[in-house]
């Protein structure tokens, strides 16, 4: 098994054909061809169905893209690490990071980043994560910063908690409800809901039936933050958002807080990332700038 033989199966995952896969490759056709099926022989197995819609994946071929995809991406990482390690300061830092880090920390951390590693190019997935947990695996993605999970990760996680947070409730400036000072007067509103995991929706009734209320209506849901904060800011629905809201350009004027008496924790906020291998100085660098940021009355003691 050959490393140009993985960048062709990835090429014709990608790019979904022989004949597409072909021209991004710069190569003759009949030359990736003979490529895929020296792969399969040696792996024994099919790993493409050829259907009219053009090349799809085994369930074999399936595992092994996962398994050839962590291996070209550790390979690109490593020699990243060489490379920085050696003074050239480029290459890719890939990461997983929630409204809250990009609202609360980000804006700090990217300009210094930016002047130690001007040449290194910033790939940022909004989410939390459950959404990211794969990429991390396959090392796709450096390292998350976000709210904890409900679930801690698996084996083979590194789990750094980074500091408390809390979360407020919003609302558009001229909503009838703003000047509220209570989760009991907004027991008969509707509810739009950002996931921190897969349980939004119930991380809301929780809190309403903590304080001894009935259950929310929850009219939408949504993984991203924006679009919450775009459908609150034009409807008359409510949401519960991590205290950064309020350092995006798109608060400043469309929405405002509703100053409610109840105390609104909100999951801590941690560092995850893969125990058996190291960071990549780039992405060590932009950890040490995260920890730095955090205020200290939130910060989480080791």
């Amino acid at each position: 098994m050959k490393l140009n033989q993985l960048r062709d199966l990835m090429a014709i995952v990608e790019r979904g054909s022989l004949r597409a896969a072909a021209r991004h490759l710069n190569l003759p056709q009949p030359s990736l061809t003979r490529s895929l099926q020296a792969l399969e022989k040696d792996l024994g197995a099919p790993l493409f169905e050829r259907e009219s819609k053009g090349m799809v994946l085994t369930p074999i071929g399936q595992l092994f893209h996962q398994r050839a995809s962590a291996v070209l991406n550790e390979l690109q990482r490593a020699r990243e690490e060489v490379e920085q390690i050696r003074g050239k300061m480029h290459g890719t830092l890939s990461i997983g990071l929630s409204f809250a880090l990009l609202a609360g920390l980000l804006p700090q951390v990217l300009s210094p980043f930016r002047l130690r590693f001007p040449d290194v190019k910033i790939n940022v997935i909004e989410g939390a994560f459950p959404a990211v947990e794969a990429a991390l695996r396959d090392r796709s993605v450096d390292f998350y910063a976000g709210p904890a999970p409900m679930q801690p990760p698996g084996q083979g996680f590194n789990y750094e908690p980074l500091f408390h947070n809390s979360r407020t409730v919003v609302c558009r400036r001229s909503h009838p409800c703003a000047h509220a000072r209570s989760l009991r007067d907004l027991n008969d509103q509707e509810w739009a809901v950002t996931s921190l995991d897969y349980n939004a929706t119930e991380d809301l009734e929780r809190l309403f039936l903590r304080h001894g209320l009935a259950k929310p209506r929850v009219m939408m849901q949504s993984l991203s933050v924006f679009s919450v904060m775009l459908t609150v800011a034009s409807s008359d629905l409510l949401a519960i958002l991590p205290m950064q809201w309020s350092t995006t350009l798109i608060a400043s004027d469309a929405l405002t807080a509703i100053e409610v008496e109840e105390n609104l924790d909100a999951p801590d906020i941690v560092l995850i990332s893969r125990s058996d291998l190291p960071l990549t100085p780039a992405a060590e660098y932009f950890c040490d700038l995260l920890r730095r940021s955090i205020p200290r009355d939130r910060a989480i003691s080791g």
